[in-house]
């Protein structure tokens, strides 16, 4: 519940102190799970100090139990063990220390271990984190390779030596963080989000040596494990561990067996890289030759041909064929001159006989009257005595009156 105090009226510093007491005091006990960082067993002391702490997060509590509670699992404890404990809060007023009073502790077996963490692989790989369409390729040649390992380890070495061996030019970012133990994780964490944040950085690689599955602990961490899958750069995994798997191995990029297997798998061998290149020279300077030479052949066959050898002959051969064409048309145009000519001086002559010219030609008149509509006479019924005719000749007209 809340305090009514001010400026004015403060609450002494033991008041306080004894009200924090208080509401601790009315917490029950606990079962609180973590791994031991600190052990104080002094000869002959009745109680036993310890440490212990979160592996995930940078938080630890200080807990105390009596000496009988700690031999009974002495033989199985010791700093780095994890532990689950029984325990109550309590406060020591008067330095203000929060602790727990151990009245049981239990070790974390291996057993019960990998069942978590089968429990938390399969948690993680229904969330797709550990799906394959999610890896991503690594770079053929990355030119910065950031490497997290432990400080002067053989893991270090392994990766530094065997890459620059494969590839002298090849250059690398270390992050030199503890790779076992309760300050693991978050430095691992923190140093692949680091490498993840280098705009320069091509390729991440996690290597560490050999270890008990306790020691390798920290490579299945949650928090590790989706700060690696939350990376933009490629990572791979690289836990000396056979024949166990971290879950690391599961959301990385690629897993190498080994950190040497990591860096042979990530630079490229300089040696069988040159070896390539002049494989693929020779066969492309193969394939443009057997070019040339298809193409000299395909064009000295066509060069042979009699066509391309003497070109004008079939044009020659061609002539006396297009002059006995052109004769045939002028005569077969001259034979259709002629019938025409003959057709039309038959008709001309048909024409000329029928003609009523010709007939006034051979002495014959045409009468007409020479009434407005100047109807022909064809019958002397047809005109009366006296009546004036026109008479149409040959040559000319004149007119006739009629006399009966």
């Amino acid at each position: 519940m809340g305090l009514n105090t001010s400026a004015d009226a403060p609450l002494p510093v033991g008041e306080v102190s004894r009200l924090i007491g208080g509401w601790i005091d009315r917490l029950g006990a606990v079962w609180v799970e973590g791994q031991i960082t600190q052990l104080s067993r002094r000869p002959g002391a009745g109680v036993v100090f310890m440490t212990l702490r979160d592996p995930s997060h940078d938080i630890s509590v200080s807990v105390t139990c009596y000496r009988q509670v700690f031999d009974a699992v002495a033989d199985v404890v010791s700093e780095g063990a994890r532990v689950v404990v029984h325990a109550k809060p309590e406060w020591y007023a008067p330095r203000g220390q929060l602790s727990l009073r151990a009245a049981e502790i239990r070790p974390v077996g291996v057993g019960e271990l990998l069942a978590r963490l089968e429990q938390l692989k399969k948690s993680l790989a229904a969330e797709g984190l550990f799906a394959a369409d999610r890896k991503r390729p690594l770079p053929f040649l990355p030119q910065l390779i950031g490497l997290v390992c432990g400080r002067a380890s053989a893991a270090e070495r392994d990766v530094l030596e065997n890459a620059r061996h494969r590839w002298p030019a090849v250059r690398f970012e270390v992050r030199n963080v503890p790779v076992q133990g309760v300050h693991a994780v978050p430095q691992v964490v923190q140093a692949v989000k680091e490498l993840d944040a280098l705009a320069g950085v091509d390729v991440i690689i996690v290597a560490r040596g050999g270890g008990s599955v306790e020691d390798l602990l920290p490579f299945s961490d949650e928090q590790l494990v989706r700060a690696v899958a939350s990376c933009r750069t490629p990572v791979v995994s690289a836990i000396g561990h056979e024949p166990d798997t971290p879950l690391l191995d599961y959301v990385a990029d690629l897993r190498a067996s080994t950190p040497t297997d990591a860096a042979k798998r990530v630079v490229p061998d300089v040696g069988e890289e040159y070896e390539r290149v002049a494989f693929l020279r020779d066969r492309a300077r193969r394939s443009v030759e057997a070019f040339l030479d298809r193409e000299e052949r395909g064009l000295a066959h066509a060069l042979a041909r009699p066509s391309m050898e003497h070109p004008h002959r079939m044009v020659e051969d061609r002539e006396e064929q297009v002059t006995a064409y052109v004769d045939r048309a002028r005569r077969t145009l001259r034979h259709l001159l002629d019938r025409a000519e003959s057709e039309l001086t038959h008709t001309h002559a048909r024409v000329v006989a029928l003609s009523p010219a010709a007939t006034l030609q051979r002495g014959y008149a045409v009468l007409q009257r020479k009434r407005e509509d100047g109807a022909v006479v064809r019958a002397a019924a047809e005109v009366e005595p006296g009546e004036e005719l026109r008479a149409r000749v040959a040559e000319g007209e004149f007119t006739v009156r009629v006399d009966i």
